[in-house]
């Protein structure tokens, strides 16, 4: 019983969290982008060059194109897609089209300022989608068709679409400067996306030699509340049996840890990595 309430309350919270990166995803192109005539990329920059030349609304093209392609999918690669996806694609669609229709005007008048803080408002939006599981479609599915075919990283395939999207703007607006702009923006999504999935939760792998490793590790495993692990080694300079303490901790919890090895043993040798991912006791879930 306890484990199906816990499962649904998992189900709320990462449906709630996904909504709110939704919603920041598409004000960051209703609010900045749109008002500034700036194209980005994915299918959210083919509805805006559609917007540009013909004024219809970027949501009905978004949930168009995105319903092509799914359905385009599914016949090459059958009915994989996943639940997330389908929500995400229906809350952005309706979320463009409601938002378009309040703002009226740009809330800035610069256009390198649009492209930044669209861009940034956009990534850590899609940061907040992707760290929980959600997809928003579009470009991903023409990867995953591509990928069938071809022997060719989703990665370059997204980033073909979107140089082609955004060029394709200058074809409208007739202006290299707007081009270029969506060129910026796009920049600033990559970065603010990498910047939120790997900044917040980064990790750091602690190798700690030092003749006071009782003391280090029981600060580690008691004040930082990480887990330590002590190993046997020979110093093969010195022929001297050493141990040696490691532990993997938050880059913010290294700080406190440095400080505290200085009080203890100002002598101890260290070795810091940070690590791509950590999962399991205290640290993120393992997703499928």
């Amino acid at each position: 019983m306890r484990n199906e309430l816990k499962k649904k309350l998992y189900f709320i919270e990462d449906y709630t969290i996904i909504t709110l990166g939704l919603l920041m995803f598409s004000l960051a192109w209703t609010v900045f982008l749109l008002p500034a005539k700036i194209t980005s990329g994915g299918v959210s920059g083919i509805g805006a060059v559609i917007y540009y030349a013909t004024g219809f609304p970027v949501g009905f093209t978004y949930f168009g194109v995105n319903i092509i392609l799914i359905a385009f999918a599914i016949r090459i690669l059958g009915a994989s897609f996943g639940l997330k996806t389908l929500y995400s694609m229906g809350v952005i669609s309706v979320a463009l089209t409601v938002s378009q229709q309040m703002v009226k005007e740009p809330l800035v008048d610069d256009t390198l300022l649009s492209a930044i803080l669209g861009g940034a408002i956009s990534g850590v939006g899609l940061g907040i989608i992707f760290n929980r599981g959600g997809s928003t479609g579009g470009t991903d599915i023409i990867a995953a068709v591509v990928m069938k075919y071809r022997n060719i990283s989703p990665g370059r395939i997204i980033l073909y679409c979107d140089v082609i999207i955004i060029a394709s703007s200058y074809f409208v607006l007739r202006s290299i400067d707007k081009m270029v702009y969506g060129y910026v923006t796009m920049a600033v999504v990559s970065y603010a996306l990498d910047s939120f999935l790997s900044g917040a939760n980064r990790s750091a792998q602690m190798f700690i030699f030092s003749r006071k490793y009782e003391e280090i590790a029981d600060f580690i495993n008691q004040q930082s509340y990480r887990g330590v692990t002590v190993l046997d080694g020979v110093g093969w300079y010195t022929k001297e049996n050493v141990k040696v303490v490691i532990s993997v901790v938050r880059k913010r919890e290294t700080g406190a840890i440095f400080r505290k090895i200085k009080e203890i043993d100002p002598d101890a040798f260290i070795s810091m990595a940070s690590v791509m991912g950590v999962y399991g006791q205290g640290f993120e879930k393992l997703k499928l």
